[in-house]
């Protein structure tokens, strides 16, 4: 093999690995892609939340229904989170539930994991639930379009009248999800 084949070929490998190494990069700092299953402890589990058995035994028309309702809500709102994940660059799939929008335009949301959560469901856990803030704003024309968020997560919670999220990201880009 000829000195400029070997040249040509070294060129070509190093500037792959190179675009490869950006993609991966944003500010300077990797970008994790992860699962929304990341976000909770690895011995989480929904049961731990609230006693099923307990919910099931329950007559919608008892008058301990509504109390038992607000117990497992609350148990919702306080689900644990993952500590090490504080302040991560990450990647995270998901759907917009706007919080502070003009027009089409929203720049406070919440990302979860499935439409229609906070909307026409009751809220996932709080470790189910990212509070994102970007500031010049996404485009939403659709909210049943899952979109990309890449920013830096912080482990903080943040309230609101729809739910409770466990964590808040800075978004820096956010773009269309595709396969």
């Amino acid at each position: 093999m000829s000195f400029t084949k070997v040249l040509m070929a070294l060129l070509l490998f190093f500037s792959v690995s190179t675009a490869a190494v950006a993609q991966n990069l944003l500010n300077g700092e990797e970008v994790n892609e992860i699962e929304w299953e990341q976000l909770m402890p690895a011995d989480f589990s929904f049961d731990d939340l609230f006693d099923v058995e307990k919910l099931a035994a329950i007559d919608d028309f008892d008058p301990r229904a509504e109390q038992i309702l607000d117990e497992m809500m609350a148990a919702m709102q306080s689900a644990p989170i993952v500590p090490e994940m504080d302040g991560k660059m990450i990647k995270l799939p998901g759907y917009v539930v706007p919080i502070e929008a003009e027009g089409l335009n929203v720049t406070e949301f919440f990302l979860v994991p499935y439409f229609g959560a906070c909307i026409h469901t009751p809220p996932p856990p709080s470790n189910q639930i990212v509070y994102v803030r970007f500031e010049p704003g996404t485009h939403v024309e659709n909210l049943f379009d899952a979109i990309w968020v890449t920013g830096k997560l912080s482990t903080e919670s943040k309230a609101h009248e729809l739910a409770t999220s466990g964590y808040i990201m800075e978004a820096y880009q956010i773009t269309p999800y595709e396969l």
